[in-house]
């Protein structure tokens, strides 16, 4: 990687990859982009900037054509519960934004990275240790959008050699930049409302177990993935990763070790449940470790004791 474009990086997983690829490459070399300005974001004072909407193919192959960029990390995207609400508006940019950034990636030659998701998977695939390959009948239209992504990026590596990788990512905890309309977002609210009122309400069931992932391991894991041999990768698009899979009750056990008088209430939302229910219980990621490496550090105590001191600090 020499010259990087990141589309949707004013999101959760954008402002720390951002973050993280300026402080390795140098700030010139990262081109942050989105579609809107968030003005307290701190990328925008960090390094280049622009407005781009991805369902406007001439701009993305402009911007790219403009800053010769060699390598596309493409992260807009509508996440899982609000494309549940807004499915055709969902549809719209996940797949035609997807597209177009990877007709951009076949005309410029550019090694190219989208975010998959456990969504991909859906009620009829292996709950328990599910397979890095195995039935994929998604019911949800951000599942339908993640693996027809996935079949995009192998249709173009495969018929026009585009280097198309990817990673199934599960839920991410992150303290600098809040999830945007996902249904793993309550693990990350917990922690904010365990400071802010000493309480929470999941809309997620007790005993509902998803996987999760801290955000510095998942940032790791898109920049050791787009570091791999090329050679090594045998399930590029894409790779299941993961930290842990846990349950609201791990992380109130969890928090109440640092804060004993946290209580945490219920109000379970049907939709966000049902989405929850239709994923997996916790993925086998033994294929990312074989082919590329993967190694997560933050366990859920790890994890919880970094997000409340931070968070203590904001």
């Amino acid at each position: 990687m020499k010259k990087i474009l990141i589309t949707g990086a004013t999101g959760q997983i954008g402002t720390e990859l951002t973050a993280k690829l300026r402080h390795l490459y140098g700030s010139d070399q990262v081109v942050a982009s989105n579609v809107h300005i968030h003005k307290d974001n701190p990328i925008y004072s960090t390094g280049p900037f622009e407005l781009l909407n991805v369902k406007d193919f001439d701009q993305y192959l402009s911007l790219a054509e403009s800053y010769q960029v060699d390598t596309i990390i493409h992260l807009a995207a509508f996440l899982s519960a609000t494309a549940e609400s807004k499915p055709l508006e969902a549809w719209d940019l996940n797949m035609n934004g997807l597209i177009n950034g990877l007709e951009v990636a076949r005309i410029l030659g550019c090694q190219f990275f989208c975010a998959s998701s456990i969504g991909s998977f859906g009620p009829t695939t292996p709950k328990d240790k599910t397979p890095q390959v195995t039935i994929q009948r998604p019911t949800t239209m951000y599942g339908i959008n993640k693996l027809t992504g996935e079949l995009l990026c192998d249709y173009y590596y495969d018929k026009y050699k585009v280097d198309t990788r990817s990673l199934r990512l599960p839920g991410l905890i992150s303290y600098q930049a809040l999830p945007g309309g996902g249904t793993t977002d309550y693990a990350v609210h917990i922690y904010y409302e365990a400071l802010r009122q000493g309480t929470y309400t999941s809309y997620i069931r007790e005993n509902s177990y998803m996987d999760m992932m801290y955000m510095p391991d998942a940032i790791n894991a898109i920049i050791k993935l787009l570091e791999a041999d090329s050679t090594t990768l045998k399930h590029r698009n894409a790779y299941n990763v993961s930290s842990m899979s846990i349950c609201p009750e791990d992380l109130k056990l969890a928090i109440q070790d640092h804060i004993p008088d946290f209580t945490l209430f219920y109000e379970v939302d049907p939709i966000k449940q049902g989405i929850a229910d239709s994923w997996p219980d916790a993925l086998d990621v033994s294929a990312a470790i074989e082919d590329w490496g993967f190694r997560p550090i933050y366990d859920i105590k790890a994890m919880t004791q970094d997000m409340l001191s931070h968070l203590k600090k904001k």
